[in-house]
């Protein structure tokens, strides 16, 4: 019976033991999240230079006959260049003041006007 008293006494010595040590962790763990945030915002960045170059190399090698509808690939650019800034403005900050956001186009389809237009009558 002694045993057991000396064995419930030490739980309340092990919780506090535990605790101090997992909030001495937490400051690790949360650094470590920020790093690997971080590392995946660059990851990403840089795959948006790879879509970049991509859209840029399609846009050399459309067809250069006028359609109704072709895909307007300055705009796609434009939209992957603001996205690529607001990334690199997260991970490396110049200033501390917030910036007006810029909406995105998200509309790539832009239609030639000229076969809009039929001949009059």
């Amino acid at each position: 019976m002694g045993q057991t008293n000396r064995r419930t006494s030490a739980w309340p010595a092990l919780a506090v033991v535990l605790a101090v040590s997992f909030s001495a962790l937490q400051p690790a763990v949360a650094a470590d999240s920020l790093a690997m945030e971080r590392e995946q915002l660059a990851a990403l960045a840089r795959q948006l230079d790879l879509i970049d170059r991509l859209a840029e190399h399609a846009a050399h090698t459309a067809p250069q006959e006028r359609a109704r509808y072709h895909f307007d690939y300055a705009r796609l650019r434009a939209d992957l260049k603001r996205v690529r800034a607001g990334l690199q403005d997260y991970l490396v900050p110049q200033r501390a003041q917030p910036r007006d956001p810029v909406p995105m186009a998200g509309d790539y389809v832009r239609r030639d006007r000229a076969h809009d237009e039929e001949p009059s009558p």
